[in-house]
């Protein structure tokens, strides 16, 4: 979706020096979950993507994008930098223009593949860049065990009683503590169908703010709720055996989509909530839980 929106004539300026070139139109690009101005910049001789930072917390994920950028630069599954320019609020990061490939959904099976393959290419890369821990921190990690603290944000969502949540948590808490974070291979941390997107012959991943070294089928099983979500497939379809990761990723969800609205990103709850109505469902299967005496209402918001 896109508007007539325009950038101040400063700020126009200031993106017309990154990209290079006069810009003959802004178009704004509506999308993403964090306040950031997208725009596709139209010139003489093509386009190209830019985004700007609007509030502190996405001027520093955009210098942590662009320095991820650097050090991957040239592969395969990543788009094109076209420019930077740092600022103290403000910076500027323009990208090659994508706004022609497929962006799931729908979901067709030769674009699952596809992109599954490139996930498993990705992961066969490293780079210069930071552990999991050294990246995200210890909060990153709250799952299960979080939730065993303080249940009221997950028991609030309507789905579970505590009678189901006493009875699955020791086997949660358990089967997420073996679920290494770390690793050697490049991964993504952030894989949701409005990052990636696919032509005949691509999958290219964006918003690189999260990467880091870590665990790749961690990695990949933090895509696969928001796939089945979009798309009904499964998550053992893809990532079979795996019942660490399904209890990791679920506890992720679980622990966080109850809390409070985050008000410079109003909408992740709202995701996060979508994500853990299947990643749940994945943990009781693969862990043979109890199921939820509530499984209905999970089924309505899906």
């Amino acid at each position: 979706m896109r508007t007539t929106e325009t950038p101040s004539t400063e700020l126009a300026e200031r993106i017309e020096r990154v990209v290079g070139q006069k810009i003959r139109a802004f178009q704004t690009v509506q999308g993403g979950y964090s306040p950031v101005h997208r725009w596709r910049c139209i010139t003489e001789t093509g386009s190209v993507f830019v985004k700007v930072a609007s509030v502190p917390i996405t001027a520093e994920f955009l210098q942590r994008e662009y320095l991820v950028y650097t050090k991957i630069l040239g592969r395969d599954f990543v788009p094109e930098l076209r420019g930077w320019e740092a600022h103290e609020s403000t910076p500027i990061l323009a990208l090659e223009d994508l706004s022609a490939y497929h962006w799931a959904p729908p979901w067709e099976p030769r674009h699952v593949e596809q992109v599954v393959e490139q996930i498993h290419m990705m992961h066969a890369n490293t780079a210069d860049l930071g552990t999991f821990l050294e990246v995200h921190g210890e909060e990153k990690t709250n799952g299960w065990a979080t939730v065993a603290q303080n249940p009221t944000p997950f028991l609030a969502l309507g789905w579970a009683d505590t009678e189901w949540l006493d009875a699955s948590l020791p086997h949660l808490i358990a089967a997420e503590a073996n679920c290494p974070t770390d690793g050697t291979q490049l991964c993504h941390w952030d894989l949701r169908s409005d990052n990636m997107c696919l032509s005949d012959s691509r999958t290219l991943f964006i918003d690189w703010n999260h990467a880091c070294l870590a665990n790749p089928r961690l990695d990949l099983g933090f895509w696969l709720p928001s796939l089945a979500y979009e798309s009904g497939v499964l998550p053992e379809q893809i990532l079979p055996d795996a019942p660490e990761v399904a209890a990791w990723v679920s506890g992720f969800f679980a622990a966080r989509a109850g809390l409070p609205i985050i008000p410079h990103a109003p909408r992740v709850r709202k995701v996060q909530k979508e994500q853990l109505a299947t990643a749940l469902p994945w943990a009781i299967r693969a862990l043979d839980l109890p199921p939820l005496p509530k499984q209905s209402l999970l089924r309505q918001e899906r």
